[in-house]
């Protein structure tokens, strides 16, 4: 496939975050850009405000004329979470038209760029993204396609001048396997998504494989521990690139930077926890070996305001604290809570958890039951099940009975409100992958209207 000779582009399963990158992406090469998702969200309504045309039915007559006939410079891309008998989709394949996986579109775009890969079963999205923001920052440029909606420029992609383009590799179905980058970074790689490996240790063969990939002259930067050849680095253990000196002020995070060659003190980080100084740490050494200047890289650190969802403080109004944070690992969700911990330790944490698919919920429970009884209380929703159906006897009240939390409610979103202001809670986190972001502007404005 010729990128120059496309002129429509046609996303069956648009509303993706990664696939709703791809669709920008398109729109601003000038290319004609339709789609169909099954949900009308935030993200696609601000596609529909950018031009591009979206149905939310999955039906072949609402599919626009300009591809209902195969022609050769139409693309067709697709999420593997589209149900195979999806009308929409099987209009594309019954008419001859050539499919692409989002993955594999994102490896023909960087194939032609100096390409710098972010990936890890958890901090891949903040890693990339604060790589980009350093390297948009300073000055050096970059395009970059992102998990998660970068808050200081409230999209999930960005436009560069040069040749230099960022991509979050994901791991899932084995989509990283597409890419051939110049640096990468393997942030973890812990089990997850068993429902596609079997085992932790197809799952670490294919990170192996993915890190085979990298070309001859290239660079991998690796979390310390992680079983395999590069550039490491930590917070917590000695490593090549290392953050030291660890400390709180007033709300930031400060740590000195270290690679034994260039040392940065004093670095000003907004995001809280350990996990995030390390993500900031190796996109701090690949923005290094790029030749960026440090006090530039310093300075562009300081600046970098996030991610959307990745814990992201909703409401800080006197004693009421609200985050909400995408966490759907038990890892991550340890993490998560340390770090509000760590800014908040007097408080009495109330925890509202959606858990994500079945799959993960069975494999993981008795790690999830552990981790979530370290929160002060508990409200726990029904499993969100993305692509899956159910499997018979996993659900939340099962889940909670593995639990040792005696300040447990199990509820559904409807309610959860009511639960809240009864309960009047003042440190308040949401945690989740699932549609638990919906709940996230109501509990913002019952926070905000009741401190008004």
């Amino acid at each position: 496939m010729e990128l120059s000779k496309i002129n429509r582009v046609y996303f069956v399963g648009i509303g993706g975050i990664g696939m709703s990158a791809l669709a920008r992406y398109f729109a601003k090469r000038g290319c004609l850009v339709c789609g169909y998702d099954k949900t009308r969200t935030n993200l696609t309504m601000t596609l529909e405000q950018e031009g591009i045309l979206i149905s939310y039915l999955d039906e072949e007559s609402v599919v626009p004329v300009s591809f209902m006939e195969n022609h050769p410079d139409t693309l067709i891309i697709y999420t593997p979470a589209i149900p195979k008998n999806s009308p929409i989709l099987n209009h594309f394949i019954d008419g001859g038209f050539i499919l692409h996986k989002r993955s594999e579109v994102l490896g023909i775009i960087s194939r032609g760029m100096f390409c710098l890969a972010v990936a890890g079963t958890h901090g891949k999205t903040t890693t990339s993204s604060m790589l980009a923001h350093i390297l948009t920052d300073t000055g050096f440029g970059c395009t970059a396609f992102l998990g998660g909606i970068a808050s200081n420029y409230n999209s999930n992609v960005l436009f560069g001048n040069n040749n230099v383009v960022v991509v979050e590799a994901d791991e899932f179905d084995r989509s990283f396997l597409t890419l051939n980058p110049d640096v990468a970074i393997i942030t973890s790689m812990d089990a997850d998504h068993l429902d596609i490996y079997g085992t932790s240790s197809e799952l670490a063969n294919t990170f192996a494989q993915f890190a085979s990939q990298i070309k001859s002259d290239g660079k991998l930067f690796i979390k310390e521990g992680l079983p395999l050849l590069g550039i490491t680095y930590s917070a917590t253990k000695p490593a090549m690139l290392n953050a030291q000196n660890i400390r709180t002020q007033e709300g930031r995070v400060i740590f000195d930077f270290n690679d034994g060659y260039t040392q940065l003190k004093d670095i000003s980080l907004e995001m809280p926890g350990i996990h995030n100084i390390e993500n900031a740490t190796a996109a701090i050494g690949v923005a290094l070996s790029l030749g960026i200047h440090p006090k530039s890289i310093k300075a562009a650190v300081a600046t970098f305001k996030g991610v959307k969802r990745r814990f992201e403080k909703l409401v800080t109004h006197g004693e009421t604290v609200y985050i909400d944070d995408y966490a759907h690992h038990p890892e991550e969700l340890k993490a998560c809570f340390q770090a509000v911990r760590s800014l908040f330790p007097e408080r009495k944490l109330t925890v509202i958890f959606q858990p994500h698919l079945f799959s993960r919920t069975k494999d993981f429970a008795n790690s999830f039951a552990e981790v979530l009884d370290t929160a002060d209380e508990v409200v726990l929703l029904e499993i969100y099940p993305a692509r899956e159906l159910p499997l018979e006897g996993v659900n939340s009240a099962w889940l909670g009975s593995k639990m040792k939390n005696k300040n447990l409610t199990i509820c559904g979103k409807e309610t959860v409100i009511e639960l809240l202001k009864s309960k009047k809670p003042n440190l308040i986190l949401t945690v989740g992958a699932g549609d638990i972001d919906t709940l996230v502007e109501p509990i913002k404005k019952w926070l905000t209207t009741t401190y008004e």
